[in-house]
């Protein structure tokens, strides 16, 4: 009796564990659809290249779901890091928006990244605008892209690079700013007085920290090589410093923006702060462009909620939050409204 029930259990068990996977295979599919819905968007995407300088650098133009155009052209400008042309696809949001306000996207992988050649570590900030400037002369040429409405979006480091490529191209419709930096060396220590206050340091930390600030100023003021900031600061392996990113930095370190903001005076900007913003002193940046553009040619967006990379401070500081709405809706990765913010200044530009 004791084997006959078993016997009659057993087809009953396999029978749920079939279908138990089998809704998980279904269940994978639909999320699996979800996903693909989700990462699609209204856009062409055309992969493109640029010779400049004699490296070539690969790129993505996106245009417009339909139309022959010709369209308007936001150029992308990076931030910090090795960024490709997509940057992980977080800009495909951005490319989306601005389609829809009749602008193509265009963005140039860094040097060394995403197929193009070179390293971007060893590049200046005006070796950036002017690779900047070949890739708008580079669309210029284009039957598809109107060259009368040709504007720059760039975000955090792009702030040392967007006001030299305005300032030498008097053409640009306008350039829209994102939590940019004005100062490369107060930027520096506001964002590591920021980290020491997030990480709850103790007074001993941050002296301690100040002081090797200081020794690297110093370090760097005289031209000294990676070895001898190695030997002054012992480890170099928690701030990731490398021989190439201490060439860069040095390169690099007395990098300000006011000069060029002052140069691009005729040009409409609209700059976006975040209230959250630990990379970069929003207080001061906002302070300089008020100071130096004129009022009728800045405009000036608050995010309170967000981060410096205009995502929900609360979302971004959940690892697991941030990934599960980057892969099911990377739309809402950014902070509610600047999506839709974006797209309404790029028409109300176009319309002036």
């Amino acid at each position: 009796m004791f084997r006959s029930r078993g016997a009659a259990r057993r087809p009953r068990s396999r029978r749920w564990v079939v279908w138990a996977v089998v809704s998980v295979l279904l269940a994978g599919a639909g999320l699996g659809g979800l996903v693909v819905w989700q990462n699609s968007y209204a856009l062409r995407e055309e992969q493109v290249s640029l010779r400049h300088d004699g490296a070539v650098l690969k790129g993505v133009l996106a245009r417009p779901e339909r139309g022959d155009g010709p369209f308007g052209l936001m150029v992308f400008v990076h931030g910090d890091g090795p960024v490709d042309a997509t940057h992980d696809t977080f800009y495909r949001p951005l490319w989306e928006s601005f389609a829809r306000a009749g602008y193509a996207s265009l963005s140039f992988s860094k040097r060394g990244v995403g197929g193009s050649q070179g390293d971007w570590l060893e590049q200046s900030m005006a070796d950036r605008a002017e690779e900047t400037l070949a890739a708008i002369a580079w669309a210029r040429q284009r039957p598809d892209i109107d060259g009368r409405r040709i504007g720059l979006w760039g975000a955090s480091q792009a702030g040392w690079v967007l006001p030299k490529v305005a300032a030498q191209d008097r053409r640009l419709q306008f350039v829209i700013a994102v939590s940019p930096a004005v100062n490369w060396l107060r930027q520096g220590r506001y964002n590591l007085l920021a980290e020491l206050r997030r990480d709850h340091a103790s007074e001993r930390e941050k002296a301690a920290a100040l002081r090797r600030r200081e020794v690297t100023l110093r370090l760097l003021e005289r031209g000294a090589s990676f070895d001898e900031y190695r030997a002054a600061v012992g480890d170099v392996d928690g701030d990731g410093m490398t021989p190439q990113r201490w060439t860069f930095i040095a390169r690099n370190y007395r990098s300000d923006a006011t000069a060029d903001l002052r140069a691009m005076r005729g040009t409409p900007v609209l700059l976006v702060l975040a209230g959250h913003d630990i990379n970069v002193d929003a207080a001061e940046t906002e302070a300089v462009y008020r100071e130096v553009l004129p009022r009728a040619l800045l405009r000036v967006e608050h995010y309170p909620g967000a981060t410096h990379s205009l995502v929900e401070h609360g979302l971004e500081r959940s690892r697991w939050r941030l990934t599960l709405t980057a892969v099911f809706a990377p739309r809402k990765v950014y902070i509610s409204g600047f999506l839709a913010d974006q797209a309404r200044y790029v028409r109300q530009v176009n319309a002036a």
